[in-house]
């Protein structure tokens, strides 16, 4: 187990870390360069030995309701190696799309013909894409270029709206 001091010693060594000392004696560290809402990487480390380390985006760490590991126990190598991935994960952090509108999702599908004047439809519902010829269901596909490979693949083009 590392001291209070010898665990301040590690997060004074990474650069990208900012120290923030709040009250009671504890200190918390600060990624500003995080792309995560969270910024707080080393939480509440107090001279009594306990603290937190953020790990919410990482897995296999035993984490609290706010995504935080209890560090009081760990060894200069297993901060470090939390620390090096904790950084790295909200460092290279990208926020998921939002799902497309309803409007934005009709936008979407398409109708395809053929040269023999075979038409199919492309539609997606949920997170799939369907491909209808009339009202019977042909095939399914789990991404849009899949599907559009397809229908290349069977001599379909894409038809003007």
């Amino acid at each position: 187990m590392l001291t209070f001091e010898q665990k301040l010693a590690v997060l004074d060594s990474y650069p990208e870390l900012e120290r923030k000392n709040v009250s009671l004696g504890r200190v918390n560290y600060h990624f500003e360069e995080s792309r995560h809402d969270k910024k707080t990487v080393a939480y509440h480390l107090h001279p009594n030995g306990n603290g937190f380390v953020y790990a919410g985006l990482l897995d296999g760490y035993p984490l609290d309701d706010k995504g935080l590991v209890n560090i009081r126990d760990y060894s200069e190598g297993d901060l470090r190696a939390l620390l090096d991935a904790t950084i790295s994960a909200l460092a290279a952090y990208e926020p998921a799309a939002p799902a497309p509108s309803r409007k934005k999702r009709k936008a979407q599908d398409s109708r395809w013909t053929d040269a023999e004047g075979n038409v199919l439809e492309l539609k997606r519902e949920e997170d799939m894409w369907y491909l209808y010829a009339g009202l019977n269901l042909d095939m399914a596909f789990e991404t849009l270029q899949e599907a559009e490979e397809y229908l290349a693949e069977e001599g379909f083009t894409r038809a003007e709206p």
